[in-house]
């Protein structure tokens, strides 16, 4: 499938997904974010694809935000419209049962610090600044970014990255938790780091854990502990359960399909 706005790649069992839109700093647009939902919709689908990578075209940034040109003129059902599209193409990128990988090089403002929230793994470079600054702009984070934040790095620090509108350095970033990794410069190299040791583990295991946690973290404590034991008792009706566990006995490498 061809997109206006992303350039959907494939190597080595990962996908790609890049935000193709240098001279507006990959900014989000209703075309961007509808085009996102759909490239994550086919890469989860997508057998040959065991993790994906998503990253911003032209090495300034990799999304600086909303499109303010065209929701300067948005009225209240308009805004409501547009903030649903970007929250349920965010949770198409949550809910995939492949790791998703952010590779942050530059600029992730307002939508672009909720598309790496929505990932599963983040890696910035050394000069990438993000933050939440929509209150500069008489708004807040309306693509699950109120949601999402204070998960990841506590209400204290969210609240204050809302209403400072501070941005935040890629080693501050690592510091309170907001990213997985910090490197010099290319961060898509670190992410493929990454998805070469994920791809040599069980995928299905891999998609089961994650939806654990995904849907644990939503629920009180013992009722996530029990809903893990019922995906954990799912794992032992899977091909990768029997070869990884046989492949153990018999101290060889597992040959996951």
């Amino acid at each position: 499938m061809d997109f206006n706005t992303i350039i959907c790649e494939k190597k080595n069992k990962v996908g790609y997904m890049t935000i193709n839109r240098p001279k507006a700093l990959n900014a989000l647009s209703a075309e961007v974010l509808t085009e996102l939902g759909k490239a994550a919709e086919m890469m989860a689908e997508d057998d040959e694809v065991k993790v994906v990578i998503i990253t911003g075209a032209g090495g300034k940034a990799f999304v600086a935000g909303a499109d303010i040109a065209a929701m300067q003129k948005m009225n209240a059902e308009e805004a409501y419209d547009f903030a649903r599209l970007g929250q349920t193409t965010y949770n198409t990128i949550q809910d995939m049962p492949k790791i998703v990988i952010a590779a942050i090089d530059g600029f992730a403002l307002g939508g672009g610090c909720e598309l790496a929230l929505a990932c599963d793994i983040r890696v910035a470079s050394v000069k990438s600044k993000i933050g939440i600054p929509e209150v500069t702009l008489g708004v807040f984070p309306g693509f699950a970014g109120t949601q999402r934040l204070p998960r990841l790095v506590g209400t204290g620090i969210a609240k204050e990255m809302l209403a400072t509108a501070r941005k935040v350095g890629a080693d501050e970033a690592k510091t309170i938790g907001l990213v997985n990794y910090v490197v010099e410069e290319n961060p898509v190299a670190k992410a493929e780091e990454l998805a070469e040791m994920i791809c040599k583990n069980s995928a299905s295991a891999i998609a089961l854990g994650k939806r654990s946690m995904n849907e644990g973290m939503e629920m009180e404590l013992k009722k996530g502990i029990e809903h893990e034991a019922a995906l954990f008792g799912i794992a032992f009706t899977t091909e990768d359960q029997r070869e990884g566990m046989t492949a153990f006995l018999e101290k060889r490498p597992a040959n996951f399909k």
